[in-house]
């Protein structure tokens, strides 16, 4: 039987578009700030915890929705002697994008951001709660799992456009986000910050100060982040860890080992252990 501290994640080949995680017991886990590419939501089913999202601080506890933005950096851990269990889902922007403009939920078909952080609703959060139990079930086929979050996912656009919030932003200088796209491209690299300031024309000074206040990062806090994203990429096709270890651009693997925890509160073999499950299910039902 898997530990209650143990993250349980959820995937299927059938739905690529869709990861859940889900906590059942999180008051060790401890997250560093941190960035998906996808779009997600979370549903906090007990305790409380402190949520930072883009340098807003929120106090959310059992019953709350939580959402991220992609690329939007955030952390969200227990406080202190509380208990703190919640589901995580993780949606592909370019097919929610897709999925929202075709059922007339928005009128562009390109990705554009969620404004709320936070959602209060009792009737979307036990409707997210129900969705992330259906995903889970092996009792229910793929078209069934499949129908049944389009509908909520449906329902809770509809909710969260509506009731949108003015948000002010900052947008970074050009030459800012040239930067981050080389340390993106060329994350596995170890090219030293003073050379990428050089490169761009920039003292490192400037760099390292402008660099985090547009990105909520540090040049290599982005980099270390954008690698463990990729890593998360491979383990979902089963690569193995020490070659992913090299391939992202790790000096060893207990160091890839301690980011990757750092960011996403599992180890990755635990990450990559859903194919098993899956697996197993698959061979349950034969």
């Amino acid at each position: 039987m898997t530990p209650s501290t143990q993250p349980l994640f959820w995937r299927n080949a059938g739905m690529p578009y869709v990861e859940l995680r889900q906590v059942l017991d999180g008051r060790l886990v401890s997250y560093a700030l941190h960035s998906h590419q996808q779009w997600s939501v979370g549903a906090i089913l007990d305790g409380q915890s402190e949520f930072v999202c883009h340098n807003r601080l929120h106090y959310v506890q059992s019953g709350a929705l939580v959402m991220m933005n992609p690329d939007v950096v955030h952390a969200c851990n227990p406080q202190q002697n509380s208990p703190w269990a919640y589901y995580m889902m993780h949606l592909d922007k370019n097919w929610l994008a897709a999925f929202l403009h075709t059922e007339g939920v928005r009128s562009q078909p390109g990705w554009f951001d969620t404004t709320a952080d936070t959602l209060s609703c009792p009737q979307l959060f036990a409707g997210f709660v129900a969705i992330a139990e259906t995903l889970r079930s092996p009792l229910c086929s793929v078209a069934e799992k499949d129908a049944v979050l389009r509908t909520y996912l449906r329902q809770l656009f509809l909710q969260l456009d509506n009731h949108s919030v003015a948000v002010a932003t900052l947008s970074a200088p050009d030459k800012l986000y040239r930067v981050a796209d080389y340390l993106a491209t060329h994350c596995e690299e170890d090219t030293a910050i003073d050379t990428v300031s050089a490169a761009f024309g920039l003292s490192t000074g400037y760099l390292m100060r402008a660099f985090k206040r547009h990105f909520n990062m540090t040049p290599h806090a982005y980099r270390l982040n954008r690698r463990v994203q990729m890593a998360q990429d491979a383990l979902k096709q089963g690569k193995a860890i020490a070659a992913i270890a090299h391939d992202t651009g790790f000096s060893d693997q207990p160091h890839f080992q301690r980011v990757f925890k750092q960011r996403v509160a599992a180890t990755p073999a635990q990450y990559r252990s859903v194919e098993l499950q899956q697996q197993q299910d698959t061979a349950k039902r034969k």
